[in-house]
């Protein structure tokens, strides 16, 4: 009887293993490896020994919710700060490393908060980004050796805020993009950068033929010296998937780098902008960081050797390499439908929305994301489906560019079916919207084996008043 038990608990974990593997749970490289199927079939997610069950949180928070784990996102932070350091040391190079968090791609608190808890710095692209730096400095959640990027284009009020925080003993290094900035820093006091738009292409989809941010390389070169000048910044492209995207630009950026030394001897740090890619639909491999970090240094101190310059110091800006990986999106399966000349498909219709939710499918359509459902995953009663979301728009649909996605069948002997979208913590809440007056998601964060409610479901008064309805109904 003993032996029996042992043999179907060993049956159990193979099983559950195997569902694992299926739904492309648990694996380094896809970004899953906190994600498990318990032997419910329900998802569930893992921070040490702490598991969250995604089924707790639906039935006490309902959906649509976006849950965060702020462990996720810290711990890829340390991580490349751990490999840059480590490989600094290990070549000998005597430049230092700098990440500085981007607030565009979330500027939740408790994102941003979690980033500066592992050591991060800070860009920003507006001044409303910024005036939430001003509001920790004064709140005092962080000391002063804290650096803060700024880039985009500088408004007066950009300008005055750089001003100000600069002036109560913050690094704030506003980045030049164009001669009229260029004038309008000619007085600041601190330090400035530079950004260049390099003149070179890579391999990647998202690399842009025209690129309206910075100066051309002849520009820069025609300009001399700049006050205070202590970095030279490029960004080259966004979900780069290639080693070589990254080495290209950055022996470009040297000669570029040693010439402007020349003038400006304050120069002492290249930053070479995000364009990390996030394993979005889970099929393929992307680059090693470790491996990336090491050929970064070696090229750096290569360079630096062959041009005859101080090692520069070095500063990243990766934004959905963090973030996305650290939130999923939970909705619910309303209905099924027929699809019309697909047979082997069918409609199923969830409580959210693509325009609304997760805008990068509809928007800027470079997002194929990965969906597994939050119950049911040991089921081997699968269907085809394409999603269809809750607005009246023909747009609001996931097609997956024609194949399809698969999910548990509904039976009748099912309870509500709930479906899951991975990597949806960047840009997704701040380009999400009202389309047909949806509410925007409620946020979970889960941390430290405790779930709690950071923001709340938007309701109907809630939609109301921010489109100039009182919430008084004898006063609209």
């Amino acid at each position: 009887m003993v032996k029996t038990k042992a043999k179907k608990s060993r049956k159990s974990k193979k099983n559950n293993a195997n569902w694992k593997k299926f739904w492309r749970l648990g694996l380094d490289e896809f970004n899953t490896q906190n994600f498990d199927v318990n032997p419910n079939g329900d998802l569930v997610v893992k921070e040490g020994y702490y598991q969250y069950n995604i089924m707790d949180i639906v039935r006490k928070y309902g959906t649509s919710t976006e849950v965060f784990f702020p462990y996720i996102l810290e711990h890829r932070v340390r991580d490349l700060m751990e490999f840059f350091n480590a490989y600094i040391k290990i070549l000998n190079y005597k430049g230092k490393f700098f990440y500085h968090y981007v607030m565009k791609s979330n500027q939740n608190r408790d994102f941003v908060l979690a980033a500066l808890s592992e050591g991060a710095n800070i860009e920003v692209s507006s001044a409303n980004e910024l005036f939430l730096v001003k509001r920790m400095l004064e709140q005092e959640k962080f000391n002063r050796k804290l650096r803060v990027t700024c880039n985009g284009p500088k408004t007066d009020q950009y300008i005055s805020l750089i001003e100000e925080l600069r002036g109560k003993g913050l690094i704030v290094i506003p980045i030049i993009e164009n001669a009229e900035e260029l004038d309008r820093l000619k007085k600041f006091k601190g330090e400035v950068g530079v950004r260049v738009n390099l003149d070179v292409k890579i391999d990647s989809h998202w690399d842009k033929k025209y690129n309206h941010f910075g100066f051309d390389e002849t520009e820069l070169m025609k300009i001399g010296k700049i006050r205070n000048l202590s970095m030279l910044h490029y960004h080259i492209s966004t979900q780069n998937e290639k080693i070589e995207g990254f080495i290209k630009p950055l022996k470009r950026a040297f000669p570029l780098y040693a010439k402007l030394k020349e003038n400006n001897p304050g120069l002492d740090t290249i930053n070479f902008g995000g364009g990390m890619a996030v394993p979005y639909e889970k099929r393929k491999k992307m680059i090693s960081v470790k491996n990336l970090v090491n050929q970064m240094i070696k090229t750096a101190k290569k360079e630096s050797e062959r041009l005859g310059i101080k090692h520069p110091n070095l500063v990243c800006e990766w934004g959905s390499y963090f973030t996305a990986p650290s939130q999923i999106s939970i909705f619910k399966v309303l209905e099924e439908k027929n699809i019309a000349k697909k047979a082997d498909t069918k409609w199923y219709f969830i409580d959210g929305s693509f325009i609304c939710n997760l805008t990068d499918t509809w928007s800027v359509v470079r997002r194929k994301w990965h969906f597994t459902s939050a119950n049911y995953l040991n089921t081997k009663r699968l269907q085809k489906v394409w999603l269809a979301g809750s607005t009246c728009d023909a747009d609001d649909r996931y097609t997956a560019s024609g194949n399809y996605v698969l999910l548990p069948k509904l039976t009748e002997d099912m309870s509500d079916l709930y479906v899951v979208a991975y990597d949806t913590g960047s840009y997704q809440y701040t380009l999400s919207n009202n389309h047909c007056l949806l509410s925007k998601p409620a946020m979970v964060v889960c941390q430290n084996g405790e779930v709690k409610l950071a923001r709340k479901r938007q309701s109907a008064d809630d939609l109301g008043k921010i489109f100039g309805w009182n919430g008084d109904p004898k006063k609209l």
